[in-house]
C-alpha cells in the first residue's frame, strides 16, 4: 500500500513528485574540495564507487560520443559497498 504524502498546507504529494535517487558508477575523480583556509578537503568517493546521486544533480556534458553527469560530491547522497 502507497503512503500518502502531505505538504504542511495539505496537499497530497504524488509519488512521481518526489526525488528518487539515481545509482551510477564513478569514472573519475577531481583532486578536492577547496576550503576556505587554502587547505584542499581529500574526497571520499573514487574511481570505481558505485553511488547514489539526487535525480536532479548534476550537469551532462558530451565528450567524444560518450555522455556524461559531473556531480559535485555534496549531492551524493551514499556510496554502495
Amino acid at each position: 500500500m502507497e503512503e500518502e504524502r502531505l505538504s504542511a498546507g495539505g496537499i497530497v504529494i504524488p509519488d512521481s513528485a518526489t526525488e528518487k535517487p539515481i545509482k551510477g558508477e564513478v569514472i573519475a575523480v577531481g583532486e578536492g574540495k577547496p576550503l576556505d583556509n587554502g587547505s584542499v578537503r581529500s574526497l571520499k568517493v573514487k574511481k570505481g564507487d558505485k553511488v547514489l546521486f539526487g535525480k536532479y544533480s548534476g550537469t551532462e556534458v558530451k565528450v567524444d560520443g560518450t555522455e556524461y553527469l559531473v556531480v559535485r560530491e555534496d549531492d551524493i547522497f551514499a556510496i554502495i559497498n
